[in-house]
């Protein structure tokens, strides 16, 4: 005690006191060593944030431009009458081009244009196609197309890229190879082009359970819409499905068909996968080319200028086979039930009825009362010959077209 004593009245801190200050300065070095990793560590992870954010960023406008469909752009101006494009989206061939030819030679050439999606390879001409009208009338792009898949709605895009080329193009009919006309060229045209909106068959989707929650934020259940893949549109909606580069993206990676047979709506319950059946029945099994462009012009705020209804007729029946699932799809109209009175029944339909909005959608052009359909489907060549030879599309001579190539 008393040598600390005399050290401390000396002014010279006792030997304690040095190793109580050392230690301190140890303890204050760790602290600020243990801050400094952790500003650190914090900086790296702020970091990998960023860096997932900018891949996350990358890889989703990488995705956006996979998908996206260019188109030149041209001027709105032209010169002579607006034209109608005849979009035809088929697999390889155009199986009733001789009905198609008589209704063509029948019209103004003016006033109309062609183009075909087919399998990429396939070329039409005299070898492969009776019609003059269709030589060389392929785009430069197509794509292999699977039923039930997003490549269904991109070759859509694609043909509706091509014809928005054309400035005089400025409406839009989609159809594909067992359609057929109803009426002649001057009825269809004029119908058509005294409207001022487009044709899209739409409704609430409430049933099927076709949404996938995965869908939102992007596409809202509430925006979610059904109907005819076949539609008739104006030529600024049809820049807006071409230029879409968000809506579609979803659909590619959400909205998938599950199905191997069209008719069906769910796999087929197999015994021996037990639980897995549930698993499989309650997947989101999603079509596509029946939701994709009603949702999209929806999301547009568009409804409001569209008659929503389909120009095409289709006439739809439900069977079970040990095959199938319980399911709605297309009659294929035959020679035999291809008569004036079927043809004449589907003429006179003036009105669609949507159960799961409890709307009747009254068919008109411009407030006129007019007939629903335009077009029908789905027609072998036998029901295509009937029209063709009670002249509903137009006069036309057999021997011609015997002459032609086959």
């Amino acid at each position: 005690m008393l040598v600390v004593a005399t050290a401390s009245a000396r002014g010279v801190p006792p030997k304690r006191r040095h190793v109580i200050t050392s230690t301190s300065g140890s303890r204050f070095f760790g602290w600020k060593l243990l801050i400094l990793l952790c500003v650190s560590l914090s900086c790296v992870l702020v970091l990998a944030a960023l860096f997932s954010l900018h891949s996350s960023y990358l890889s989703d406008a990488d995705s956006s431009n996979h998908f996206k469909v260019t188109r030149s752009t041209v001027s709105r101006t032209f010169h002579g009458p607006p034209k109608i494009a005849f979009l035809f989206l088929v697999r390889q061939n155009i199986p009733l081009d001789f009905l198609w030819h008589v209704f063509f030679k029948n019209g103004n050439a003016a006033k109309f244009s062609i183009y075909v999606h087919s399998a990429p390879g396939f070329v039409l001409d005299e070898s492969t196609t009776r019609s003059s009208f269709f030589y060389r009338t392929q785009i430069s792009n197509p794509i292999q197309v699977s039923w039930g898949e997003s490549s269904m709605i991109q070759a859509e895009r694609l043909l509706l890229a091509a014809a928005l080329d054309d400035p005089a193009n400025q409406r839009f009919v989609l159809l594909s190879d067992s359609c057929v006309p109803l009426y002649n060229f001057s009825y269809v045209y004029n119908y058509v082009m005294v409207s001022q909106r487009s044709f899209v068959d739409s409704f609430l989707d409430v049933k099927d359970g076709r949404y996938n929650p995965k869908m939102s934020p992007k596409i809202p259940r509430e925006r979610w819409r059904k109907g005819s893949q076949w539609f008739t549109v104006v030529r600024s909606h049809a820049e807006v499905i071409v230029d879409d580069d968000v809506i579609f993206p979803v659909f590619n990676k959400h909205c998938k068909c599950l199905i191997i047979f069209p008719s069906q709506r769910r796999p087929p319950i197999d015994n021996r996968k037990g639980k897995l059946n549930l698993k499989l029945q309650k997947q989101h099994n999603c079509i596509p080319d029946e939701h994709y462009v009603q949702t999209l012009l929806a999301m547009h705020d568009l409804e409001g200028q569209l008659e929503r209804r389909t120009l095409t007729y289709t006439l739809w029946n439900q069977s079970t086979t040990k095959m199938e699932n319980k399911g709605w799809h297309p009659i294929t109209f035959s020679y035999a039930n291809a008569s004036p009175q079927r043809i004449k029944e589907m003429k006179g339909i003036n009105h669609v009825y949507y159960e799961t909005e409890f709307r009747t959608e009254w068919c008109r052009a411009n407030s006129t009362s007019v007939p629903c359909f335009l077009f029908a489907r789905k027609f072998s060549k036998g029901a295509a010959m009937r029209l063709l030879s009670d002249e509903v599309v137009g006069h036309f001579q057999v021997s011609a077209m015997l002459d032609t190539p086959p």
